[in-house]
C-alpha cells in the first residue's frame, strides 16, 4: 500500500505542487486561528477579535479580481508564474511585518497587515489553481489535486497547532511570524523552479474581456447549469455532517473537548490526506465521472458513522472510527472535485474560472450553518445525520445528468456549444447577473455599517437575502431548461 501511495509522487510535477499547495495554505491559519489566539493573549476584547475575522472574505470573494490576473502579465516570469512571485514576495513582507506589531498598541497597522496578507493570500490561491489547471494534463488532474491538497492540509497545521505551540512554549509570539514569513521561502524557490504554461494559450486582449469572457464561455455550453448546480450541490451532504461535528461530539455525545481535539482534528486531518492521496492514486485508473460517483456515494454513507454515534453509547474508539472515515471519505471527495473543477476551466482564462466555480462550491459550506442548527434543535441529532446522507443525493442526481458532458470534456478537453431557447436561457443569466449585484452592493454597504456610520443591520438582511434568493432562481431555471434539453436529446 505504502509504495502505492508513493507512486503519486514519480510524477512530473510533485514537487512543486507539493511546496507550492504548502505556501498556498500557509496564510490561511495565520490571518484566523493563530492571530485571533496572539489577540487573546494579548487581552483584545473579543468584539474587536471578531471583527477581525472579517480579513478571510477575501477568499470568498477572490473571482472579483482574478480577471486582472488572467488579463495582464508581469514583465518577469510570464502570466502564471511572475504573478505567483509578486504575491509570494508581498505576503513575505507582510507575514514578517506583523511579528513588529504588538496587539495591544498596534491594533489599525495590525488590521491593515492582515488584510494585506489575506489579500495576497487569496491571489495566490487564484494564481496557483490556474498554473495546475493549465500544466497538468487531464491524466494527472486527480494525482496532482492530490498532492496540493497535501501541501495546503500540512501548511495549515503548521501555521495553525504548530504555531500556537512554538509561540507559547519556545519562541514567543513576534518571532512565530517571522518563522512562518521565512517557511514561504521554500514556495518561491517551487515558483522559481516551475515551468510557465504553454505561449500558445489565447489569453484576453482587455479587462472588459478578461471579465466577460469567462462568464459567456461558460454558459454558452451545452449543460452548463447542471454542472453549475453540481458544483454547488455535490459536497452538500458532507457540508452538513461538517458544520456541527464539534458541537455534536462534544453536546450531544458527551466527550470531553480535549478529546474531541485530538481526535478530530489530528485523527481527522490524517484521514483527510490519506483519502486526498489514495483519491488520486484511483484517479489515475478511473475516469472523472466514475471517480466522483464512486467518491459521491462513499462520502454519503460515511456521515452514518455520526448517525451510530448519536443512536449507540458513548465510545472514543467508535468516535476515532466514525471521524476516520468520514475525513477519509471527504479527502477522496475533494481530489475528485478539484480535478473536477480544472476540467471545467479555459485555459485562457482559467484564474478567473476557477476562481468563480470555487466560490460557488464554497455556497453550501456557508450556508448551511443556520440551517443545520434549526434542524438539530427540530428533530434531534439521528435525523439530522439521517438528512446529511439525503443531502448528498441530488449532487448525485446532478452527477447522472453530466455523465456524458463530463466524458466528452476528459476526452476531448473541450464543450459542445448549447443550441437551444437562447431567449428562456437569458432569462436565467440575467436572474444569476442581479442577485450576484444585489451581493456586491451589500459588501459594499457593510464596511459603513460595522464602522457604525449606518445602522442599516435588517436592510443589509434583507438585501443578502434577496440576492441569494435571486440569484438561486436563477440557477434552478438554467437547471431546469438543461434538464428539458437533455430529455429532448435524448428522446431523439
Amino acid at each position: 500500500m505504502s509504495s502505492q501511495y508513493l507512486r503519486i509522487f514519480t510524477q512530473r510535477n510533485a514537487a512543486l505542487l507539493l511546496l507550492l499547495g504548502f505556501a498556498s495554505g500557509l496564510p490561511l491559519a495565520l490571518t484566523s486561528g493563530t492571530l485571533q489566539a496572539w489577540m487573546a493573549v494579548e487581552n483584545v476584547d473579543i468584539k474587536t477579535i471578531g471583527f477581525f475575522s472579517l480579513v478571510g472574505q477575501a477568499y470568498v470573494f477572490k473571482f472579483l479580481w482574478s480577471p486582472l490576473m488572467d488579463r495582464y502579465t508581469p514583465p518577469f516570469l510570464g502570466r502564471r508564474r511572475g504573478w505567483l512571485l509578486v504575491t509570494q514576495i508581498l505576503l513575505i513582507i507582510g507575514i514578517a511585518l506583523m511579528g513588529f506589531m504588538q496587539p495591544s498598541h498596534d491594533l489599525t497597522l495590525l488590521a491593515a497587515l492582515a488584510v494585506l496578507v489575506a489579500f495576497c493570500s487569496a491571489s495566490q490561491d487564484i494564481v496557483f489553481d490556474a498554473w495546475k489547471t493549465d500544466v497538468l494534463p487531464a491524466e494527472e488532474r486527480g494525482s496532482g489535486a492530490a498532492i496540493s491538497v497535501l501541501g495546503y492540509r500540512l501548511a495549515m497545521l503548521v501555521s495553525g497547532g504548530l504555531a500556537l505551540w512554538l509561540a507559547d512554549r519556545f519562541l514567543g509570539w513576534q518571532a512565530i511570524w517571522w518563522l512562518m514569513a521565512a517557511m514561504m521561502v521554500p514556495g518561491v524557490v517551487a515558483t522559481l523552479l516551475a515551468k510557465e504554461p504553454e505561449d500558445a494559450i489565447a489569453r484576453p486582449h482587455s479587462l472588459e474581456e478578461a471579465v466577460i469572457a469567462p462568464l459567456k464561455d461558460f454558459f454558452n455550453r451545452n449543460n452548463a447549469w447542471l454542472i453549475l448546480s453540481l458544483i454547488v450541490l455535490y459536497k452538500l451532504g458532507d457540508a452538513f455532517a461538517a458544520s456541527l461535528t464539534t458541537i455534536f461530539l462534544i453536546r450531544g455525545v458527551g466527550f470531553d473537548a480535549g478529546d474531541v481535539g485530538l481526535v478530530n482534528k489530528t485523527l481527522g486531518l490524517i484521514a483527510t490526506i490519506i483519502g486526498a492521496l489514495y483519491g488520486g492514486l484511483l484517479m489515475q485508473r478511473l475516469s472523472l465521472f466514475r471517480a466522483l460517483l464512486l467518491f459521491g456515494i462513499f462520502q454519503a454513507v460515511s456521515n452514518l458513522g455520526y448517525w451510530i454515534l448519536s443512536v449507540t453509547d458513548k465510545n472514543i474508539y467508535s468516535m476515532a472510527a466514525a471521524v476516520f472515515v468520514e475525513n477519509l471519505c471527504g479527502g477522496m471527495g475533494t481530489a475528485a472535485f478539484v480535478a473536477l473543477l480544472m476540467t471545467l476551466c479555459n485555459k485562457s482564462f482559467s484564474a478567473t474560472q476557477f476562481a468563480l466555480l470555487s466560490a460557488l462550491s464554497a455556497v453550501g459550506r456557508v450556508y448551511v450553518g443556520p440551517v443545520a442548527g434549526w434542524f438539530v434543535e427540530s428533530w434531534g441529532w439521528p435525523a439530522f445525520y439521517a438528512f446529511s446522507v439525503a443531502a448528498a443525493l441530488p449532487g448525485l442526481l446532478l452527477l447522472l445528468g453530466c455523465r456524458q458532458t463530463l466524458d466528452d470534456a476528459q476526452r476531448a478537453g473541450a464543450f459542445p456549444q448549447r443550441t437551444l431557447w437562447p431567449n428562456a436561457y437569458s432569462w436565467a443569466t440575467r436572474l444569476l447577473k442581479t442577485g450576484a449585484l444585489m451581493a456586491v452592493v451589500g459588501l459594499i454597504l457593510l464596511l459603513p455599517d460595522l464602522l457604525g456610520w449606518l445602522a442599516i443591520d435588517f436592510t443589509l438582511s434583507l438585501l443578502f437575502s434577496g440576492a441569494l434568493a435571486i440569484a438561486l432562481g436563477g440557477v434552478a431555471l438554467g437547471t431546469l431548461l438543461d434538464y428539458l434539453a437533455l430529455r429532448r436529446t435524448s428522446s431523439r
